[in-house]
């Protein structure tokens, strides 16, 4: 029986304004060849983006007309013409944004298709080599910084010159997440002084370990679960309003990124804010193309406010890196295609017992799939009972609704009052069966110790002072200093400092001596080595 033959693999080009990246480079289309398919590219796809035609051909790929093909590739969402050009029982797979187009859905599914959304990728770990929001919000925060420095017309980093001292240019970047992380990474190398706000605490760390300083909006906010930012609430909002007012007087540019994933951009300068800059300040606001985080944002546009202030409403930021987007789109989706293609045969396989492959899946042979069920993070913490729920939840239920549903929502208590004390007798048995083995361990220990020879005693002995010393030299570190090196080197010495103490003590006059140096070297290339460490640190902190 023969093999079905390969589905073509279509890459198409962008109709776009101004929209410079192409869905698959050469090096990548050489990656999806590799999968089995046949690769054809509509002629000129990739020259916006600095790709030949004849370096497609170099690859394997043909020319030809890639929307005939069974399978298409796209960066942009298709317009209704687009959507005609597709082939019945086609798939496509692009930047969607179903939550945004309700009405893209419906077309697409009013035709035997099937379309998968690239911007649907979950947060989790094993898709974050599909992330393509990821990887275009990286390149969009690395060229705001760069769009906004050619408009700053003033040095990033401090000097001192024969003419006089320049104070470093202070930035305020408004969201830790991906896009915000790039930026705030980008300014700092730049030599600005960085601030960063966010209403997920937990990013803090981030923030801090790309050389930014973290402020706090001193207000309660939901955790994240999902590793999106969440919407804030009212006395979050009314306190994250006081900072952005205060800030906007004091720093040079702002750099706003705060998106809520299928909802309007929320606002976060309003015109007063925007009024009280200083005369050549900049604003970027990468929000714009969904109603932006600034007031007087134009999307596509950079304007000048009657006070001076520049602020520029780019929609394109990732466009303005064709070949870096492009590249990195291109590796998302072969990532994707991977997961798509099990057998590397050529044709690609749906399956939706994968949260990944449900997720994306917006179409499905003309079937509405859109919106997916929601995908469980592991990562993020299980809400916790509230004490007395089991007993509350049956008169809540019974009062806010009728009696099928009280039913339906005291079963679940009922249920739980039942299993707690099995799961109380768990627990005693489990914590027994610890301390039967801490008390086992330690027995053995002390048969162990009680005859075995002196030079076995002295070696398990070395063994556990080095066990607890190697805890506190090298869990103990801060994490601007934890390198392999670092762990190492502080390892072996904990190890010499250990040894010489056991020795210091010996009778022989030189083996004594030897021990003291031991310890003092040892001692040296630890301390001595955070210090330096730290004082090579502190030469790039910014006050």
């Amino acid at each position: 029986m023969s093999q079905p033959r390969p589905q073509r693999l279509g890459v198409v080009a962008e109709s776009a304004p101004g929209e410079t990246r192409v869905a698959a480079t050469p090096s990548s289309a050489r990656r999806l060849r590799a999968l089995g398919y046949e690769v054809v590219v509509e002629p000129g796809a990739g020259a916006a983006s600095g790709f030949s035609d004849a370096a497609y051909v170099a690859e394997g790929a043909q020319l030809g007309d890639a929307w005939a093909c069974e399978v298409v590739l796209k960066v942009n969402a298709p317009d209704e013409a687009e959507v005609r050009r597709l082939a019945d029982g086609a798939t496509l797979i692009g930047l969607l944004s179903p939550a945004l187009r309700p009405d893209l859905v419906e077309a697409l599914a009013s035709r035997r298709l099937t379309a998968l959304a690239l911007d649907a990728v979950p947060r989790i770990s094993r898709a974050q080599s599909m992330d393509v929001l990821s990887s275009m919000a990286n390149i969009a925060g690395y060229r705001a910084v760069i769009e906004a420095a050619h408009v700053f017309g003033r040095f990033f980093t401090g000097q001192v010159t024969a003419a006089g001292k320049v104070p470093p240019a202070k930035v305020l970047v408004a969201g830790a997440g991906v896009a915000g992380l790039a930026a705030i990474g980008t300014a700092v190398s730049l030599g600005a002084v960085v601030r960063a706000t966010d209403p997920r605490p937990e990013v803090a760390d981030q923030v801090r370990s790309l050389g930014g300083e973290y402020l706090a909006v001193d207000a309660a906010q939901e955790a994240s679960a999902d590793g999106y930012a969440k919407a804030t609430s009212a006395a979050y909002d009314r306190r994250a309003a006081e900072l952005y007012r205060a800030q906007a007087a004091e720093v040079d540019i702002v750099i706003t990124t705060a998106l809520l994933p299928g909802r309007p951009a929320p606002r976060l300068l309003t015109e007063a804010d925007v009024a009280a800059m200083k005369p050549g300040s900049v604003i970027v606001d990468m929000a714009a193309a969904q109603g932006g985080n600034v007031a007087g944002t134009v999307p596509g546009r950079a304007i000048v406010t009657g006070n001076g202030v520049t602020l520029i409403g780019y929609t394109d930021l990732p466009s303005r890196l064709p070949a870096q987007a492009s590249q990195l789109f291109g590796t998302n989706l072969v990532n994707l295609l991977k997961l798509l293609t099990p057998g590397k045969d050529g044709r690609l396989t749906l399956d939706f017992d994968d949260v990944v492959q449900r997720s994306v899946t917006v179409v499905r042979d003309g079937e509405k799939t859109w919106p997916p069920p929601p995908v469980r993070v592991s990562a993020a913490p299980a809400p916790a009972a509230a004490p007395g729920a089991a007993t509350t939840a049956p008169r809540a239920a019974g009062a806010a609704a009728t009696g099928a549903a009280a039913g339906a929502a005291a079963a679940p208590s009922a249920g739980a009052a039942a299993g707690g004390a099995p799961a109380r007798r768990t627990a005693r048995l489990t914590a027994g069966v610890r301390y039967a083995a801490a008390a086992a361990g330690a027995l053995g220990l002390f048969l162990l110790t009680a005859f075995s020879p002196d030079q076995l005693i002295g070696n398990i002995t070395v063994f556990a002072l080095s066990v607890v010393i190697g805890y506190y030299v090298i869990g103990k570190v801060h994490h601007a200093l934890h390198t392999p090196l670092m762990s190492v080197t502080n390892a072996i010495s904990g190890v010499v400092v250990v040894g010489a103490l056991l020795q210091i003590g010996h009778a022989d006059t030189p083996i004594t001596v030897l021990s003291f140096l031991a310890i003092l070297l040892a001692s040296i290339n630890i301390f001595g080595g955070f210090a330096v460490t730290r004082r090579m640190l502190s030469m790039f902190s910014k006050g």
